[in-house]
């Protein structure tokens, strides 16, 4: 079997030592080069805070002290951020305390979208864009990727989770931000396709591609925003993108190659094992195991989850959206800030996350500023459970700044005005 998923059942006591184990089992150090510069891609699902939905600062704080303990360069380590038109990754990183963990470490800090030189894909991979399965008919004229990822090691930071569009996200779904442009948005009617065209890109540029997953909180529901946190104690890491999504899958109740499009395309194409008959599961294995039963995404879909399936598969698909491919583009980034941060998250997120707000996981988030761990992890969480400031009107408030920067950043308005 050459996929191997590492499952690891962990604690808040023990969680910097179970990532250490966790990293090794997965066997990072035959993937990830010392002479090389890792980047730690930071997934930012929400802005805002909220459970199971974003890269944790201890899984950060974990794999980061893992590469320091290996003899890792620190100073080829970094954090790395993507941008969308709908998430501010700079407030993103200081609400999920990412960035104080970066800080702590004296990393660099990679904004992908701030001063860092884009190449057209064909000048980075070649040939090898004649395969893409989707890429080259949502962008005829080709896209640009960063061009300081191409030989550089990748680390994801996925959290388990459920999503709207793809059934789950993890793994591959983390590229998704950081190798297109701010118009990839134009490639969710064919999502699934996009996500194995872009691991090809992944393994063609990379000099190690790796993965570990937090699953201390895993969210069901309509991810990755508006989920249903639950407490799952685990992570899970894996140099195979595909096996990792397809493990993380099962654990969540789904038959990965029947249940996610993604893993099924990329299996076939032999790109990773998403048959979990075929992975080896190391460490817990028990853990592995696990039946999660979880609703998925579809069953309780929110208002603006209904309404992105209908415009892209459904049927305003020929009415509504074309409009995304032009300056009128903005009125959909709008309608999903309105909806999700200045609706739900101010009116609906606190009675949520209040389930799971005594947790230990949520008291290790809420007190993390006032937290000393030692080598293996946490040894008080604090006394503090998790209390959401940013609610109700105050949450709103900050929403209508967020819509200024998206009109703001908006590349459709960049485009004409440059």
């Amino acid at each position: 079997m050459n996929a191997r998923v590492a499952v690891v059942r962990t604690s808040p006591r023990t969680v910097l030592e179970d990532y250490h184990r966790l990293m090794n089992l997965a066997g990072y150090q035959d993937v990830i080069a010392r002479d090389a510069d890792t980047a730690l891609k930071i997934n930012i699902s929400w802005h805002f805070f909220f459970p199971g939905s974003s890269t944790t600062p201890w899984q950060l704080e974990g794999v980061i002290r893992a590469m320091k303990r290996d003899g890792y360069d620190p100073n080829l380590i970094h954090g790395c951020h993507n941008r969308t038109v709908v998430i501010d990754a700079h407030l993103g990183e200081r609400e999920n305390k990412q960035i104080n963990v970066i800080d702590a470490h004296g990393l660099r800090n990679v904004h992908l979208y701030e001063g860092q030189e884009w190449i057209h894909i064909r000048d980075a991979v070649g040939d090898l864009a004649d395969k893409f399965l989707c890429l080259n008919e949502v962008y005829p004229k080709g896209f640009r990727i960063p061009k300081r990822l191409i030989g550089e090691n990748i680390i994801h930071l996925p959290t388990v989770k459920t999503h709207v569009f793809t059934t789950t996200t993890g793994a591959m779904k983390n590229a998704f931000g950081g190798l297109l442009n701010e118009k990839r948005h134009w490639t969710h009617p064919v999502i699934h396709e996009t996500l194995v065209d872009l691991l090809m890109v992944q393994k063609k540029i990379h000099r190690g591609v790796f993965a570990v997953m937090d699953g201390a909180f895993a969210g069901d529901g309509p991810g990755p925003r508006c989920m249903v946190p639950h407490v799952k104690n685990v992570l899970l890491a894996s140099a195979d993108q595909v096996a990792i999504d397809a493990t993380a899958a099962k654990m969540m109740g789904m038959d990965p190659l029947r249940d996610l499009k993604y893993v099924r395309l990329a299996h076939d194409m032999g790109l990773g094992c998403g048959d979990p008959g075929q992975i080896e599961i190391v460490g817990d294995v028990d853990a592995a195991g696990e039946n999660w039963h979880f609703e998925g995404p579809f069953k309780k879909m929110t208002f603006a989850a209904k309404m992105q399936h209908l415009i892209y598969w459904g049927p305003l698909k020929k009415p509504v959206e074309w409009s995304l491919k032009t300056v009128l583009a903005p009125w959909s980034y709008l309608a999903s800030v309105l909806y999700h941060d200045s609706f739900w998250y101010s009116f609906k997120a606190k009675r949520v996350m209040n389930r799971i707000a005594d947790s230990d996981w949520a008291r290790l988030f809420q007190n993390w500023e006032k937290l000393t761990p030692d080598d293996k992890g946490y040894p008080e969480v604090g006394d503090e459970p998790l209390d959401i400031q940013r609610c109700g009107i105050a949450a709103a408030a900050k929403s209508m700044r967020i819509l200024g920067t998206c009109l703001k950043e908006a590349p459709e308005f960049h485009r004409h005005a440059r």
